[in-house]
């Protein structure tokens, strides 16, 4: 993992200890996750990846390497530097004079040879993860043959075991003896180093911190106050990413509801339209019915032509519903009975009233009635020839 992994990872996991039990292996975790997916170039850029200055003592000189991005890059040799005398200013830094700016501002750590420490792998509780330096300060004098005031210590998560729920961390210890001799040879560079790492059989640095935290130098960030500048602008961004997702929704939901108001008085026509159709066909249904059981008035208008005689003038011919109301002149009144029985269009024909005689036309007014009947196939069937009943001059 990079450095600005390990960084950020250590960040997340201090805050999330803070959260409750496991929540800081588990950020600190992903801290390391996220750090793994940005581009290198990214990581400098943004200020993420800005490495670290390695000091370490080679008999009489300093080895000044650059630590960046998981790998070391040698940046020269320095003869070590005398102590500062009595009353000298602890603010004069003399790698500032010699290195460039960007690089003499870098957290310094002391990189201690690996046969100078001591490694121990042990097993812990995960809920150990947390508080890894404080549970194997306890761990030191069964693990060593030191103390824990005789040696400097630190420790670091191997890995987590997933059947039972332990984790794999190593303890590494150096001796005071050791290194108070290493740093006492720095001089005017102790109080500069923000930390004391043991370099593996590799020769890279473990990540760890044997520098106790009271002594460790803390660097100002030069990109701390961009990148709360960033973060505030990607929070009011997302804020404003959220809100404007919640407008769409909410004019995503007012359309909705329009269409479905305007689907709505669709249908409330189409219902009511069909109601109108419905009402249409059951009167239509309802004439069919009450004109099936009567005859229509072409039927009886041509059977009257048929039966009435010749001398015979209507006024009036009237059909209510089942009633047929005939009103005229007729020479032969009192036959008109007669003529017209024996059809199947009414039934009981008779005369409402007596007659009159008209003396204008010479002839009778008479009032007849009969109550029609559905016709029958026989009903329309002309008299024969000869028939008495429908022989006018008979």
């Amino acid at each position: 993992m990079s450095l600005f992994g390990s960084s950020l990872g250590g960040r997340l996991g201090h805050i999330g200890a803070r959260l409750g039990p496991g929540a800081g292996g588990f950020l600190r975790w992903w801290g390391g996750a996220l750090a793994s997916w940005l581009p290198l170039r990214w990581r400098r850029v943004l200020g993420f990846d800005r490495g670290r200055l390695l000091l370490q003592r080679d008999g009489d000189e300093l080895q000044l390497r650059l630590n960046s991005a998981g790998e070391l890059r040698d940046l020269g040799r320095l003869p070590l530097l005398p102590p500062l005398p009595e009353g000298a200013p602890t603010t004069d830094d003399p790698l500032a004079r010699l290195l460039d700016a960007r690089i003499a501002d870098l957290p310094r750590w002391l990189l201690l040879a690996p046969a100078q420490g001591l490694r121990r792998r042990i097993s812990l509780p995960a809920a150990a993860a947390d508080r890894l330096r404080d549970v194997v300060g306890f761990e030191i004098d069964r693990q060593t043959p030191f103390t824990a005031d005789a040696v400097a210590y630190d420790a670091r998560v191997l890995g987590r075991r997933d059947g039972d729920g332990q984790v794999d961390a190593e303890l590494v210890a150096v001796p005071r003896a050791v290194l108070d001799p290493q740093l006492a040879a720095l001089g005017p560079l102790t109080p500069t180093l923000a930390g004391v790492d043991l370099a593996a059989a590799d020769g890279l640095p473990l990540g760890i911190n044997l520098l106790p935290p009271s002594q460790r130098r803390r660097h100002r960030d030069p990109w701390a106050g961009w990148n709360l500048a960033l973060a505030a602008v990607a929070v009011v961004a997302i804020a404003a990413l959220l809100w404007q997702l919640l407008d769409n929704r909410r004019d995503a939901a007012e359309a909705f509801e329009q269409e479905i108001a305007r689907s709505a008085d669709a249908g409330r026509q189409a219902a009511a339209q069909r109601g109108e159709l419905m009402e249409l066909i059951e009167g239509q249904a309802f004439l069919d019915r009450a004109r099936a059981q009567r005859p229509t008035s072409i039927e009886v208008i041509d059977e009257l032509t048929r039966r009435l005689p010749d001398g015979t003038y209507l006024e009036k011919l009237s059909i209510d519903d089942q009633q047929m109301l005939l009103i005229g002149l007729s020479g032969e009144a009192a036959a008109l009975i007669g003529q017209l029985q024996g059809t199947g269009l009414w039934q009981s024909p008779a005369l409402a009233g007596a007659l009159q005689p008209d003396p204008d036309s010479g002839r009778d007014r008479f009032t007849l009635v009969a109550k029609l009947a559905k016709p029958t196939p026989a009903a329309t069937k002309p008299p024969e020839a000869g028939d008495d009943a429908t022989d006018p001059a008979g």
